[in-house]
């Protein structure tokens, strides 16, 4: 967190102190505001807030005391600093007990009070930044597949899916072959409501097209040769729950008619049968290809694509976000270490280069694939061939990207090295843990992702 982001709420009532110490803040780069009354300073204040408050001990109304014992009611690990020109020993040890930062006498020395404001901004920050990764932690934590990774991309794609998680709304995957598609249809499924019910997937392209009718809707006994029993198709088996359709560009004209009747009805006809079935459901579909361009073509249909674009998630390539690549290369290559109970060695900076300058035409499927031949056989033999020659550090990388790529790769090695300690990733890279915490930032590193128990 930069200085321009703290705020420090200064309640006296002296105005002229007020003014005297926000200008005072204000020309440090740290925003002040200062109030009069107790009420104007409280209203700001919430257990997200990025600050500290000042406040003077003598005052009519509401003493200094009192706002603090609000203050912490709301929040009891945010800094209250107190003031007073009528200063005791006996008053400061109370004051501290009950939670006070800091006592402070007037008049105050200027450098002294910046120092402790400082210092109090510097706890706020990090208890914010605590809480943010415990609720980070607990919610990879929890059963089901996990969405990895910091870049942009992945970040912006988590926002989306979390903002229709609990909705019933049907949604879009679309991504390229390898991206993860499946996985975020099932983590939209285990995060939702319905992950008490079935989470059922088909390939639509994998299906012989003289069966996927019966696959999708089912049959009565009867209803073809070959249909000697009743089968459930896989709309009703997922009633309650989630079906997620791969490749559905690959469903053959005739039949999407029909698909578009069950979405839009939310009822579905067995063959063979005359009774509908009425269906609570979510419905996923996943496309590798543009289906707006296969609607100009005329092979898939409009109004099928309108129906099932109400929500889109676009999965970035991996080759859009390589700032991810070692953060999955290390989870995917963890969790083959423990399949294979083989012991996981760290990569080499030449390796890790390559990782991060490859092209990845198979995607995170391609990667994954890549960690499983490291752990079982070796960096040189899963290395040897898996990537183009023409893979250089060299390509497309300025003097300043090759600098922060290979800051990142250290910081990177020491938090796994560490299992997520910052005490000790600081006391290996010989960084203050400000600094530490201000690349990690930069470079989207979350402690949580190298912790001990993490995949």
């Amino acid at each position: 967190m930069s200085e321009q982001e703290y705020t420090v709420l200064i309640l006296d009532d002296e105005p002229h102190i007020g003014t005297v110490l926000s200008q005072l803040f204000e020309l440090e780069g740290i925003s002040a505001k200062a109030s009069t009354q107790a009420k104007e300073i409280l209203r700001h204040l919430s257990r997200d807030w990025m600050g500290v408050v000042i406040t003077d001990v003598n005052m009519p109304g509401m003493d200094g005391i009192s706002v603090m014992q609000q203050i912490k009611q709301l929040d009891a690990d945010l800094p209250v600093i107190l003031i007073t020109g009528f200063g005791d020993i006996a008053m400061a040890v109370s004051a501290v007990k009950q939670g006070a930062y800091d006592f402070l006498e007037k008049p105050f020395n200027n450098e002294h009070i910046l120092d402790v404001v400082k210092r109090a901004l510097d706890k706020r920050s990090l208890t914010l930044e605590n809480r943010k990764l415990k609720q980070e932690l607990e919610s990879q934590s929890l059963p089901g597949p996990r969405i990895l990774g910091n870049s942009p991309g992945i970040r912006q794609m988590r926002h989306l899916i979390h903002q229709v998680l609990d909705t019933p709304a049907d949604i879009l995957i679309e991504g390229e072959t390898g991206t993860g598609k499946e996985l975020v249809a099932r983590y939209l499924h285990d995060h939702s409501p319905r992950h008490g019910a079935n989470f059922v997937a088909i390939n639509c392209g994998a299906i012989p097209e003289n069966i996927i009718e019966s696959e999708l809707f089912g049959a009565e006994a009867g209803a073809f040769t070959g249909a000697d029993k009743t089968r459930i198709g896989k709309f009703e088996y997922a009633n309650g729950g989630t079906l997620f359709l791969d490749e559905i560009e690959s469903t053959p004209m005739a039949l999407q008619v029909k698909l578009l009747r069950v979405l839009e009805d939310r009822r579905v006809e067995r063959l063979g049968s005359n009774k509908s079935i009425a269906l609570d459901i979510r419905v996923i579909a996943a496309t590798k290809v543009d289906l707006k361009e296969l609607c100009r073509q005329g092979s898939f249909r409009e109004d099928l694509f309108y129906r099932l674009n109400l929500v889109t998630v676009a999965i970035p390539p991996l080759r859009e976000r390589r700032e991810d690549i070692p953060l999955l290369f290390l989870h995917f290559a963890r969790i083959a270490s423990a399949r294979y109970h083989k012991a996981l060695i760290a990569l080499g900076g030449e390796q890790q280069a390559r990782l991060s300058t490859h092209e990845w035409p198979g995607n995170v499927r391609e990667l994954r694939n890549l960690a499983e031949r490291y752990v079982l056989l070796g960096a040189e033999a899963a290395f040897a061939g898996a990537m183009g020659s023409s893979d250089s550090l060299q390509s497309g990388m300025s003097l300043t990207q090759r600098v922060e790529f290979f800051e990142r790769l250290l910081i990177e090695e020491a938090l796994a090295h560490n299992k997520g300690s910052i005490k000790l990733t600081m006391e290996q890279l010989e960084l203050p843990r400000k600094t530490l915490y201000d690349k990690m930032r930069k470079y989207g590193l979350e402690r949580k992702d190298y912790l001990n128990d993490a995949p």
